[in-house]
């Protein structure tokens, strides 16, 4: 099905993004649509596994009436780019419509290509690798490749369950039937496969650089400032504390840092004062200030 990329390119400009990042959007969706078709249509499927959701649904549809896949994800979707039209935006329903219809594209094309392994647990761990990397490709930029979140948001503000809860319970659901549709043991291979898939779209969301907060307060906060510029190359900023036991004036370092230096972190904090007070944190996005790297000579 061929999407209206005019009208999507009318969304994204009255929302500011320049040509450059609209068509970086839509070049990844469409990557990450294809990367999920490859994971569904070369792994899981031809193995009777299979993913949650929307997509989970189909499939078992798909097996039970014996249509291909691709219509019935196309088809079980609609619904959910109205309501994401209503509930999150233009923007986003439009991202969403053009990753499913290139999602439902590519298992159509890849029907009859022959699988890539029979082996189930490399079906398995392969098929979700490739899948989390699809869907989370497609979230990082601003779409959706099924509409199981966009209706948990909505059934959320009706009933006293989290969105991440009615999801569950939702695959709960799924894979108690792909039990008796295809048996349990691929019921679990399937309950596997979606746990690599999940944690490998939390690893693409955030990507390896993933920031994190550190606060340390010690006595040397100006040495260890002091190298944790030089050494790292980050900035660091002093705040002013008071400490509730004693009243002493304290002096709290503040900075942002990856999650591939936060071991180095460590190590200059340990070996500048192994008594200092150090506390880690995830941040989920970082905007504006210093946060570049500075060079280190």
């Amino acid at each position: 099905m061929n999407v209206p990329l005019e009208t999507a390119v009318e969304a994204n400009v009255h929302k500011g993004l320049t040509k450059g990042k609209l068509a970086k959007r839509i070049f990844f969706i469409i990557l990450g649509a294809i990367l999920m078709g490859v994971g569904i249509e070369e792994f899981l499927v031809p193995n009777k596994i299979l993913d949650g959701g929307i997509v989970g649904i189909s499939i078992i549809l798909s097996h039970m009436s014996g249509w291909k896949l691709g219509w019935f994800i196309f088809i079980l979707n609609i619904p959910f780019f109205y309501i994401g039209y209503k509930q999150i935006g233009k923007t986003f329903a439009l991202s969403t419509l053009l990753g499913i219809a290139v999602l439902s594209a590519t298992t159509l094309l890849l029907h009859e290509v022959p699988v890539f392994t029979e082996d189930l647990l490399l079906a398995t761990v392969f098929g979700g690798i490739v899948l989390g990397v699809g869907v989370g490709m497609v979230i990082r930029y601003g779409g959706s490749l099924d509409g199981t979140e966009i209706l948990a948001i909505l059934v959320n503000k009706k009933l006293p369950f989290s969105v991440g809860e009615i999801i569950m319970f939702f695959n709960i659901f799924i894979f108690a039937t792909a039990g008796f549709v295809f048996g349990w043991d691929r019921a679990m291979y399937s309950i596997l496969a979606y746990f690599i898939a999940f944690k490998t779209i939390d690893v693409v969301i955030s990507g390896l650089d993933e920031s994190k907060s550190a606060w340390i307060i010690s006595d040397q906060h100006k040495v260890i400032g002091e190298a944790i510029l030089a050494r790292l190359g980050r900035g660091v900023t002093y705040l002013n504390g008071e400490g509730a036991y004693t009243g002493d004036d304290k002096k709290v370092i503040f900075c942002v840092i990856t999650r591939l230096e936060e071991a180095k972190l460590k190590s200059i904090v340990e070996e500048l004062d192994p008594s200092a007070f150090l506390a880690v944190a995830d941040i989920a996005e970082v905007r504006g200030g210093r946060f570049k790297k500075k060079a280190i000579h």
